[in-house]
């Protein structure tokens, strides 16, 4: 579970980054048996079932960006069951639960909810029951790290001397989820937040991290190209957008190509 790593982190910095005035009243804290309390907790075979239970259960009924209606309603069903309040809706299908002291410092967990538009073809028992579409970026699994995070942060609520904001995010691919999100208050006081993406090229149970920008970003631009009609018989006094567009291309592409290597380990 890579959400646990970063959560033993935060309840360690919970713990030990409260105002100067309880500095001597967790002094003696172990950190250390806090650690392997959250560790031991997220191996416990029934918690470990109840995860899996859990991203079936979102993987078989994707649905696209602000369209998470379903998603939605089984995260509230089970942030209530494990006595979380929560606000309900930001940003329209969006969720932000809390768990803590209620008082700084302020830290974050954020997972996003939505699918893709991807018919799902591999045939197992808990195939995509929803045509044309399929979580075939992970979702379901961040939705799911969030759900047991929360359930391992509020097991510890008492000993927590912060507030972790749990935020559930809508319309992440393409549709600026996040944006709409701190537009409507998700984070507001947060003094850092945490997010990670699941990954097939590492192997189970280990965290990738770097200094500095991590993981991608994608912006849209629109570019005009308009040329001059005329008569085949004199090109010269044309211009042709065919022509300045496949330049154009071809002038871009290395530049994506020089980053790509660039950015790559080694």
């Amino acid at each position: 579970m890579a959400w646990l790593c970063l959560l033993t982190f935060i309840s360690i910095s919970t713990l030990a980054c409260s105002s100067k005035g309880d500095t001597d009243n967790h002094s003696g804290l172990d950190l250390g048996s806090l650690t392997r309390d959250l560790l031991d907790s997220a191996k416990e075979p029934e918690f470990f079932d109840w995860l899996k239970r859990v991203r079936r259960r979102i993987h078989q009924y994707p649905e696209l960006a602000f369209e998470e209606h379903e998603t939605s309603q089984l995260i509230r069903s089970e942030l209530e069951s494990l006595g979380i309040d929560y606000t309900w809706p930001v940003a329209k299908t969006g969720i932000v639960a809390s768990v803590g002291s209620g008082v700084e410092p302020w830290f974050g967990l954020r997972a996003d909810m939505d699918a893709l538009p991807i018919q799902e073809l591999v045939e197992w028992e808990h195939k995509s029951k929803n045509n044309g579409k399929m979580h075939a970026c992970g979702h379901d699994v961040h939705v799911t790290m969030l759900l047991g995070a929360a359930k391992l942060l509020q097991r510890r609520r008492d000993e927590l001397k912060g507030t972790v904001k749990l935020v559930f995010q809508p319309g992440e691919e393409a549709h600026a989820g996040a944006y709409h999100m701190i537009k409507e208050g998700a984070v507001d006081n947060v003094q850092a937040i945490f997010g990670l993406h699941v990954s097939p090229q590492m192997p189970t149970g280990t965290v990738g991290s770097r200094p500095g920008p991590m993981l991608a970003g994608s912006a849209r631009f629109l570019v005009k190209i308009q040329g001059k009609g005329g008569h085949a018989a004199s090109p010269h006094t044309t211009r042709d957008p065919v022509l300045a567009a496949s330049l154009a291309i071809l002038a871009l592409q290395p530049i994506v190509l020089e980053r790509q290597i660039l950015s790559s380990p080694g």
